[in-house]
């Protein structure tokens, strides 16, 4: 099909207006995707998190936050069910938000203390290594080439990379049907490395926020986007009518939190805070209210690796 100039230029300012933050919109466009959003009444209940008191830990990082008063925690802005900004009342919600919240109670910070910072995947690394954010809890794959410059609290969901593709698709139909066919994927993501491994025999292109890849194959100018099935998910429940994710993961991401190296003693007591929230219930209460809205089955999280 080919696109008109006209399609193309709304198609970018679509894109741009939502490179800031988040996305917001109606079915057909990378909009707020949630017909069921978290928190609303229809929805399954949130759980409410104690806000610890006097709390004495050994880490640079919540001594700093302390003293500023808040804590600053890094997360997406445009990912459904995950990480999402609603563009009217700025509110965060989603499954690694009430993860983030359920962390930020447990250091001592209730939810009117916590900064959150939207930021892209491809400079995560230099924002929490230079203190730009406390915490960093946004679809974040654990790999060894990370741990070199951040750690790692976690894993506390494991993802597979799989394909949002249009609707209507038949040709796409797993990884090894990708021969010629333009995948976009965002810069500094693993899914996106993956794919452009010879043996996929896919073109590529590369973006700063998956809502931005999402628009470009609404307007087929991509034939298909690559990330996690989890935010995957979330916009084809966005759409339903228009993409659909084709469900065979290739790859496996597991989710960490994100910590400044040197701060071991963060990073075990987070560590601690997610084991604690699996064992007494919170956190499937948090996966149903959240991700489970956008399709996915529930599974226990993988254990938390200590290092």
């Amino acid at each position: 099909m080919k696109i008109s100039k006209a399609a193309v230029a709304a198609a970018v300012a679509v894109a741009l207006s939502l490179t800031a933050t988040a996305c917001g919109g109606k079915e057909g466009s990378a909009g707020d995707p949630q017909s069921v959003k978290p928190g609303q009444s229809n929805a399954p209940a949130l759980p409410a998190y104690t806000v610890a008191s006097d709390v004495t830990l050994d880490s640079p990082v919540l001594a700093e936050a302390k003293k500023r008063g808040k804590i600053v925690i890094g997360s997406k802005a445009d990912q459904p069910y995950l990480g999402f900004e609603d563009q009217a009342t700025k509110k965060r919600s989603g499954f690694d938000v009430e993860i983030a919240k359920m962390i930020a109670a447990d250091l001592g910070f209730g939810e009117d203390k916590i900064e959150w910072k939207t930021v892209d995947s491809g400079v995560r690394e230099t924002a929490i290594s230079t203190g730009q954010v406390d915490l960093y809890v946004g679809t974040y794959t654990i790999n060894d080439k990370r741990k070199q410059l951040v750690g790692f609290a976690g894993p506390y969901y494991k993802a597979g990379a799989d394909l949002l593709v249009r609707k209507d698709e038949t040709g796409i139909t797993g990884p090894d049907t990708l021969q010629g066919k333009n995948v976009c994927s965002i810069v500094g993501s693993t899914p996106l490395q993956e794919i452009k491994k010879p043996q996929y025999g896919a073109k590529t292109t590369e973006l700063a926020k998956y809502s931005d890849c999402v628009q470009q194959l609404l307007t087929n100018q991509v034939d298909a986007v690559t990330t996690d099935d989890s935010i995957l998910k979330g916009y084809a429940a966005a759409n339903p009518s228009k993409l659909k994710v084709i469900g065979k993961p290739f790859t496996e991401e597991p989710y960490g939190v994100g910590i400044n190296k040197d701060d071991k003693a963060l990073r075990d007591f987070v560590n601690t805070s997610l084991e604690k929230h699996v064992g007494d219930g919170t956190y499937k209460k948090i996966y149903e209210g959240t991700l489970g809205l956008s399709g996915s089955t529930y599974v226990d999280p993988p254990a938390v690796v200590r290092y």
